[in-house]
């Protein structure tokens, strides 16, 4: 969330930003609770004065009735305290409730508007394939190939879910393979994390697990959630915890399965295994001092162009504009992969993202950092980045590298994990 000193004082920043994100949020009605409860705190701070003071003459008081009634004016004065400490916690509570609603500021760089206004800012190193035959959607090919079962997961779980099977299987487990390498050689400490958080880190993090709009599935009689992504659990990890400068930053990758209702999704983004409710994913996650951020946004940025020029699979990076940002990000960098398979003559489809949080996560998860020599502590800077969503990277792996006689090609990057260089029909794993 944002510091609530600078909502207060920058009010008219703020509702510029909100309006920019097309988030609604009463702004006005914040900047007044908190006034008001400012306003309580130093009644509060004044009666405990009062009392205090009232306690301290009581035994400097010889006269009985004088004492007696000095003890009756500190309670009345204590009474008063405790009531004007419950009307301020109910006004706490209020402009907490409000504070969580108001979006991260947004990058002074990033294009302002909807999705229309997003802007291509670069290229991966591999070209757009020129097919000489008309080439096959995932879908088929995954049918064709026996690489995966929709029908099977609809009727065990549901629609949105599926079995992967024989070469699907291996190409699955050498993209998270392929993915942890890179992040290895990039300095990253590894993890598995857990499926579930409790609910105040998904809130801490900035999703909403419960209500009509939620995109979480919620455990019932419990306070966990299944985690839409390991940025909840690699975020949670240090949950108010404070580090030391020296230790910045810190940076980890986190395998995980995820879990998405995908509420509301339609058209032609839900056939097949692009939009899925699981999957798994490595994700990438860094804690840094507030000037690094930026540069790190960029590293993190620069990995993930790294994973797919290293599978040979053309994308476009796409720098997010202020409406399409989500709450959380400041700035958001988005990878489309190109997908022959979408539409009639082949479309980008997103298949990774990484965004700078600035200290919006570390304030509401309370995650600081104190320097060497120097009083009090500061927020961290959190940042997030997909290294690969393993069933949109098998989309593009699938519908690029296919070949006329229906099977594909394995990405040189793969091989060795997969154990072969083609997946044909008569593959078997």
């Amino acid at each position: 969330m944002l510091d609530r000193k600078l909502i207060v004082d920058q009010a008219d920043r703020v509702k510029q930003n909100c309006t920019h994100r097309g988030v609604k949020c009463d702004i006005d009605r914040l900047v007044q609770l908190e006034t008001a409860r400012r306003q309580k705190l130093h009644e509060v701070e004044e009666l405990n004065r009062k009392a205090n003071e009232m306690a301290k003459s009581i035994g400097q008081t010889k006269d009985p009735a004088e004492r007696e009634a000095r003890k009756e004016q500190g309670r009345q004065l204590r009474d008063q305290k405790d009531a004007a400490q419950a009307e301020h916690d109910r006004l706490e509570q209020e402009v907490h409730a409000l504070e969580l609603t108001v979006p991260n500021l947004t990058h002074p760089a990033a294009p302002i508007g909807g999705e229309k206004d997003s802007k291509e800012i670069r290229r991966g190193t591999t070209a757009i394939r020129k097919f000489d035959f008309p080439p096959l959607d995932h879908v088929a090919l995954g049918e064709k190939l026996g690489l995966f079962d929709l029908e099977a997961g609809a009727r065990t779980t549901g629609h949105g879910f599926y079995f992967l099977k024989n070469d699907g299987v291996l190409l699955d487990l050498a993209l998270q393979r392929y993915a942890v390498e890179v992040l290895m050689l990039e300095g990253f400490s590894l993890t598995t994390t857990p499926d579930l958080a409790r609910n105040e880190i998904l809130e801490g993090i900035g999703f909403n697990p419960r209500g009509p709009e939620t995109q979480v599935y919620s455990v019932e009689n419990s306070d966990l959630s299944l985690v839409g992504t390991a940025e909840i659990t690699l975020g949670g990890m240090f949950s108010g915890q404070t580090l030391d400068d020296g230790k910045l930053p810190i940076k980890i990758a986190g395998i995980s399965h995820c879990f998405r209702t995908e509420a509301g999704a339609h058209g032609q983004a839900t056939r097949g295994i692009y939009r899925v409710h699981q999957f798994t994913k490595v994700e990438m996650f860094a804690y840094t001092l507030p000037e690094a951020s930026d540069a790190m946004h960029e590293q993190l940025l620069v990995i993930e162009c790294k994973i797919f020029d290293g599978l040979g699979i053309p994308y476009r990076v796409i720098d997010t504009a202020s409406g399409d940002l989500g709450g959380p990000a400041y700035r958001k960098f988005d990878l489309e992969a190109w997908m022959p398979g979408r539409g009639k003559e082949g479309e980008f489809g997103e298949i990774t993202s990484t965004s700078n949080c600035a200290d919006y996560q570390s304030r509401r998860l309370g995650i600081r950092f104190k320097k060497k020599g120097e009083k009090g502590t500061h927020f961290v800077h959190t940042l997030n980045g997909t290294a690969v969503a393993n069933t949109r990277a098998l989309i593009a792996i699938l519908e690029n590298y296919q070949e006329a006689d229906g099977s594909v090609l394995v990405p040189e990057a793969l091989r060795g994990w997969v154990g072969k260089d083609r997946i044909a029909s008569n593959s078997t794993c």
